[in-house]
């Protein structure tokens, strides 16, 4: 499967940001029932589930427009991967999977392909507890519930104060307590870099930046030296890293 292009990615979003301010209103989204969970397609659902969940909420929270957060997404919930076709219930992935075997794909790399993409991946049942069918129902759902829901549910995101969902939280309380989320200006920084997407809000006096790195790789960043007297909002890591570097999905909001 291609590489996803973060430039294009940073293009894409910024062009909606100035092209509606003042103007309009934007919904801002990274998942929905027919997308595959944004954790696992742009982040890494595995070695940094939570860093790669928290980068991708912090950018869009920084975001002019109305976040919308989709059921799960708060808990990092992730991609499923069923053993066999016969798991899935979405007609697109199971037309698709014939077709595909027909023009000679193999098993295995249309299974790849699903676990990526498919539709299904979003409508897995929502993750309540680690009881039976995640706490969704005593009865049996439509769709499998995700392996994975004993580690990832919202009781366990309930009781770690580091969880995703309280990051969430905190995202939504900075939206509301400073109001150039709503009204600042949009400037995208370091356009063409494939890993960093940095960008400031401006209103007034107050600028924030928002800066993450889009990958599992440490990044450059001179912005970190040119805002370190800033006062850091909200952050993805727990420890300070070196100056000037991005660790992996590492992300941040600084005010000045």
């Amino acid at each position: 499967m291609a590489p996803l292009p973060v430039v294009k990615l940073k293009q894409v979003l910024a062009k909606w940001q100035r092209e509606l301010h003042g103007c309009g209103w934007n919904s801002l989204f990274w998942n929905n029932h027919d997308l595959p969970r944004i954790v696992s397609r742009w982040g890494n659902d595995q070695k940094y589930r939570v860093e790669s969940a928290k980068m991708l909420a912090t950018l869009l929270h920084g975001m002019q427009g109305t976040p919308y957060i989709y059921q799960g997404e708060e808990l990092g919930m992730t991609n499923v991967r069923f053993a066999d076709i016969s798991h899935y219930q979405d007609i697109e992935t199971l037309n698709m999977y014939k077709e595909r075997l027909d023009e000679g794909y193999s098993k295995e790399e249309i299974m790849h392909s699903i676990y990526a993409k498919g539709r299904d991946n979003a409508r897995t049942p929502m993750q309540w507890s680690g009881e039976v069918n995640a706490g969704f129902t005593k009865g049996t759902p439509w769709l499998e519930v995700n392996p994975n829901y004993t580690k990832i549910n919202a009781e366990s995101e309930l009781s770690d104060p580091d969880s995703v969902f309280y990051y969430y939280q905190k995202l939504i309380r900075l939206r509301k307590e400073h109001s150039v989320f709503v009204n600042g200006e949009f400037t995208l920084l370091m356009e063409e870099d494939p890993q960093v997407f940095a960008y400031i809000r401006k209103e007034g006096d107050t600028e924030v930046l928002v800066c993450a790195n889009f990958s599992e790789t440490p990044a450059a960043c001179d912005l970190l030296s040119e805002w370190k007297d800033g006062e850091v909002l909200i952050w993805n890591y727990k420890e300070k890293g070196e100056t000037g570097v991005l660790r992996p999905y590492e992300a941040m909001m600084i005010r000045r």
